[in-house]
């Protein structure tokens, strides 16, 4: 976070940088936080993300430190040799409420 900053502040600037999207921070509604192993750190270092949900159309488009997007199943994000824990966690709590497939 930049400093002045609140966190929601932050994730709208984020998502603006990096994907081309115009958020407000009062379009977030707070969904779950959640805790995992760091990806890509230091053994033993843990993550700590709080995640928000957003209720309207978006268009994302790559920039920024973003190289790609593609979309994908929880099942196909499980095959990949590379997953982050914390996103595993992230699409298994939103499989069992319902938001994906």
């Amino acid at each position: 976070m930049d400093g002045g900053e609140t966190p929601q502040d932050a994730l709208c600037r984020e998502i603006l940088e990096e994907l081309h999207i115009h958020l407000k921070p009062e379009e977030l509604k707070y969904y779950t936080h959640i805790t995992a192993p760091a990806f890509g750190e230091i053994e033993g270092t843990t993550m700590e993300q709080d995640c928000f949900l957003v209720e309207k159309e978006v268009s994302p488009v790559a920039s920024a430190e973003i190289g790609e997007l593609r979309y994908f199943s929880l099942e196909e994000y499980q095959r990949e040799l590379d997953r982050a824990p914390g996103a595993v966690i992230i699409l298994e709590r939103m499989k069992a409420d319902g938001f994906i497939e």
